[in-house]
């Protein structure tokens, strides 16, 4: 009989995160982590041809395969590209310090 791990899923919205606890045997991959786990018939949103998912923060492919003890998270796209809101705050605090220092000099 072939030895059985134990991982978690992991899918987190806005507003709950949901983790479920799993008993896999050894060799499993995180699709069969994650088609185990039901999350994506209760989240249609997953769309696992398109999914980015990762073991422990790290992205990884569907076809790794999982440790005793890791835990699979089903990563949300972004809703902002961080890259462009970091420009849109520069911007803005430059021309609130041009605008901003006249009170102090009159």
């Amino acid at each position: 009989m072939a030895e059985s791990i134990q991982v978690e899923v992991t899918y987190a919205k806005p507003d709950r995160q949901e983790i479920v606890p799993l008993k896999l045997p050894e060799g499993s991959t995180i699709q069969q982590a994650i088609e185990s786990s039901g999350l994506p018939q209760r989240h249609p949103e997953i769309d696992l041809a398109k999914v980015k998912v990762g073991i422990y923060g790290k992205l990884s492919r569907m076809d790794t395969v999982v440790r005793d003890r890791d835990r699979v998270e089903i990563y949300r796209p972004l809703i902002a590209d961080p890259k462009e809101v970091r420009k849109q705050r520069a911007a803005e605090g430059k021309a609130m310090k041009k605008g901003g220092g006249t009170s102090a000099e009159e």
